[in-house]
């Protein structure tokens, strides 16, 4: 049997930085994100006889080592649920190949575990599938979710994402700006543990879901912005004063946000995002869209993508092989 899903990445709003549990991969903290519609992570599935192993290439590249386990974590759970042993064939493409911080991991697992769970006939719940996906990324639970979804870090004993909004429900768009790094987001996530923020960030946290949480529920999409950006800030300083002072931005990071800023200086509705990468998203209104990506191609940033909100993964016909 051969299926094949979409998901979309996610651009965190209020951001998850540091892991509980890195094994089970639970956060510290609740989070809210939203999907990506422009970009996606497509994943065929095949149930492969005669396989000794799962084999499993992802933008061309075939796993090995860690890669590799983060994805059999995933599988073999789903494997446990169905009392089934198949080995699994497995290819996975982004609609983006550059990129840090884009949010591809979430969509990649999110996409994976749809399509492998169908492969092998298994029947879960929601909640059950989300905390499945997260073993491989966290925030495979919000790609999971679609729209904008909340991510808890503890309910009932349980950890995992929930649409709160559909994708329609704001009129927000964003032009997305890769860039590229070879940071590893599971080394900030440690990384952050170390900073003297950390404790200031958690004690704060909680207000700031539940701030953002209206601003989502009254449609208010100059709020949503702007405390992503506040979030930005707060979560990347949070890095820099880690052990090793980790810094993920590039000069083009930099770049981007002084144009964003500078847009506003000029009552452009503009306001940027950062997840753990140099990668930026520009939040803003669906009107205003043409004019910031224009300006953003005009400051030097060919390879962007305009978006907006995505939903939950689905499964498609068009298989990857």
């Amino acid at each position: 049997m051969k299926v094949t899903a979409e998901a979309h990445p996610i651009q965190g709003l209020i951001k998850y930085h540091g892991l509980r549990d890195p094994t089970r991969r639970t956060p510290f903290h609740d989070s809210i994100s939203i999907c990506a519609a422009a970009m996606k992570t497509t994943t065929t599935v095949e149930i492969g006889s005669g396989l000794v192993e799962d084999e499993i290439n992802v933008n061309g590249t075939r796993l090995e080592g860690r890669p590799k386990d983060r994805v059999l974590s995933v599988l073999n759970e789903l494997r446990r649920v169905s009392h089934a042993g198949d080995k699994l064939r497995i290819v996975s493409e982004n609609s983006i190949k550059q990129g840090k911080g884009l949010g591809f991991s979430a969509s990649g697992f999110a996409a994976l575990g749809v399509a492998a769970a169908k492969a092998l006939g298994v029947s879960l719940d929601y909640v059950s599938l989300s905390e499945i996906v997260r073993l491989g990324a966290g925030s495979a639970t919000r790609s999971l979710a679609g729209g904008y979804a909340l991510w808890y870090a503890d309910k009932y004993g349980h950890s995992y994402a929930e649409q709160i909004a559909p994708p329609d429900a704001l009129d927000l768009a964003m032009v997305i700006v890769p860039i590229a790094s070879d940071v590893k987001t599971d080394e900030a996530h440690q990384e952050v543990l170390g900073s003297p923020l950390f404790d200031l960030r958690l004690k704060r946290i909680g207000d700031i879901v539940e701030t953002m949480k209206r601003a989502i529920y009254l449609r208010d999409v100059s709020s949503v912005a702007r405390l992503a950006e506040e979030d930005t800030l707060n979560l990347h300083a949070t890095t820099m004063t880690g052990k090793y002072h980790m810094i993920l931005w590039e000069p083009e990071t930099l770049k981007v946000i002084k144009e964003v800023v500078a847009m506003r200086a000029e009552q452009i509705s503009a306001w940027y995002s950062i997840d753990t990468g140099p990668s930026v998203f520009i939040n803003t209104y669906t009107r205003s869209l043409d004019e910031v990506s224009s300006r953003i191609r005009e400051a030097g940033f060919a390879n962007i993508v305009t978006s907006k909100v995505g939903d939950k993964p689905k499964i498609v016909e068009n298989h990857l092989f």
